[in-house]
């Protein structure tokens, strides 16, 4: 077998990694992938040595870890554990900013020995998403919204979480949705998150406090899938980190408090033609074109089946309530925020799809491609999508599972997206979820201490 990568490329790569590395005066380097989770997986190592290093490697096995670092009983993978050969994205390097030494991190690709790209890599998943547009003519462009909780320090999990407190001294115990001086109440963190940022090249656009307390929302530039997903998920990180310096916590969970909204990832949507630019929902006069309804009609089809994805952990369906913010169904709508799907108001050339069903707790390249993937599985199966809603979604029901055991039965029969993502891919991350829902129910929550000790 041939090795990989061929070495004129690998020569030039380490080159240039060389020259940035020298420049930045960098003394070591985060190799980095992301897991099905989303969890940054990887190995540090002395600069010196990454440039010179032609075969960084790690074991195929670190795929299918669960959030939990168990493994699932199922076996998906090799179990001889075989190594990946670990391939350096140039354009994704850059500084770790609160590092105490210079230090850089960058996002690697994962092949096998004979060159394949390893299929159960989330970016591998989200760049075959990106080749079946590319194929006909089209090229995605995305903008994710991310929303998260500020939480007071928790050492303990046993103890619910609680809003940190801010500068004025109090916590927030009402919902300040919108509230400048509520962002304000946490000046000095944003300030670090927003130098981070910098640092990083990360294109975040603009700051909201969301409807919970202590609740916040960063929106991102739009742009091409697959940097945006690599943009969020270095986002989550540098938020984390930055807030670990101000003594809090920063959260992704969906469901982190019981009285408070959810988190989302919102993602916006769009298709352009490839060589043009110009959109390929709606014409220059405004008019919405078949394409953009087959679109819609292809995430009401496949969301339902892909919300394993969207919802992927057994707190995420404690988001999905009537009431709390988050959608129940699929129902599409135009400027409506009750409904699964909603399409904002813009120009032609601006016109998109927001899916508001992800939440933050998503990794962003499986919600990013499984949100293309649904879209563009209704562009090529001619589907139509029903009427918009005019009023609330809140009315019409639930469309969407509400437990992860009944998402992962859904993508499980779902042939045409077992199809697209692979059926050895599905396999696995079935088998990771379906793992992390049995060791949830070996936990005996307060709620059935308290109502069920005494009472059953």
């Amino acid at each position: 077998m041939s090795e990989l990568p061929p070495t004129d490329d690998a020569t030039s790569r380490r080159g240039s990694l060389e020259r940035w590395l020298r420049e930045r005066n960098c003394t070591e380097v985060e190799c980095i992938i992301p897991d099905f989770s989303g969890v940054a997986r990887g190995k540090i190592m002395p600069a010196s040595k990454f440039w010179q290093e032609e075969r960084l490697r790690l074991p195929e096995g670190v795929f299918v870890q669960t959030v939990t670092g168990d493994y699932p009983d199922e076996d998906t993978t090799d179990p001889t554990e075989p190594d990946m050969l670990l391939r350096p994205d140039v354009n994704t390097i850059r500084l770790v900013p609160w590092a105490a030494e210079p230090t850089a991190q960058v996002i690697h690709d994962c092949y096998y020995n004979d060159g394949r790209e390893v299929d159960l890599a989330p970016r591998t998943v989200l760049k075959r998403i990106i080749e079946l547009y590319d194929r006909r003519g089209w090229k995605p462009v995305v903008a994710p919204e991310l929303e998260f909780f500020l939480v007071e320090k928790n050492i303990d999990p046993d103890f619910p979480l609680k809003p940190p407190i801010g500068r004025s001294g109090r916590p927030e115990t009402a919902r300040q949705a919108y509230g400048i001086d509520a962002v304000n109440e946490f000046d000095p963190l944003f300030e670090d998150i927003y130098d981070y940022c910098e640092k990083q090249e990360l294109d975040i656009d603009t700051l909201i406090h969301e409807s919970g307390a202590a609740q916040m929302e960063i929106n991102f530039l739009h742009g091409d899938p697959l940097e945006l997903a690599d943009q969020a998920f270095l986002f989550k990180r540098t938020c984390r980190e930055a807030a670990y310096r101000h003594n809090i916590y920063a959260t992704f969970m969906a469901k982190p408090l019981k009285d408070e909204p959810g988190s989302a990832m919102h993602i916006h949507q769009s298709v352009v033609d490839k060589v043009t630019g110009e959109s390929i929902f709606a014409t220059a006069d405004g008019k919405l074109t078949d394409l953009f309804m087959a679109h819609i009609a292809g995430l009401q089809k496949y969301i339902p089946h892909a919300m394993a994805f969207f919802a992927p952990n057994v707190n995420s369906y404690r988001r999905i309530a009537r009431g709390g913010f988050a959608p129940i169904n699929v129902q599409w709508g135009y400027d409506n925020r009750t409904v699964g799907l909603r399409v904002p108001v813009s120009e032609p050339q601006s016109t998109r799809i927001e899916n508001r069903v992800a939440g933050a707790d998503v990794n962003p390249y499986l919600a990013i491609a499984l949100s293309l993937a649904c879209g563009y599985l209704g562009m090529i199966e001619g589907l139509r999508s029903t009427a918009p809603v005019t009023g609330s979604g809140y009315n019409l029901g639930y469309q969407l599972s509400r437990s992860l055991e009944d998402s992962l039965r859904l993508l499980e029969e779902c042939k045409p997206l077992c199809e697209l993502l692979g059926e050895r891919f599905v396999r696995s991350y079935s088998a990771v979820k379906h793992k992390e829902y049995e060791t949830f129910f070996h936990v005996i929550s307060s709620w059935e201490r308290e109502f069920l000790l005494l009472n059953v």
